[in-house]
């Protein structure tokens, strides 16, 4: 079984878009973290830094 892909990126829209491509090429499992780096930072853990 493949392992599964986050793809991430500052707010998430970039990444969002490079699932959907991957996912289009037959890859898989491939997730967005949904609100990119900035909200796993803010709502997550405070410890990884914000850019």
């Amino acid at each position: 079984m493949p392992r599964p892909v986050v793809c991430i990126c500052h707010h998430g829209v970039r990444s969002a878009q490079v699932v959907a491509f991957l996912e289009r090429q037959g890859l898989g499992p491939v997730y967005n973290l949904a609100g990119g780096i900035e909200a796993w930072s803010t709502g997550v853990d405070a410890s990884v830094p914000r850019y």
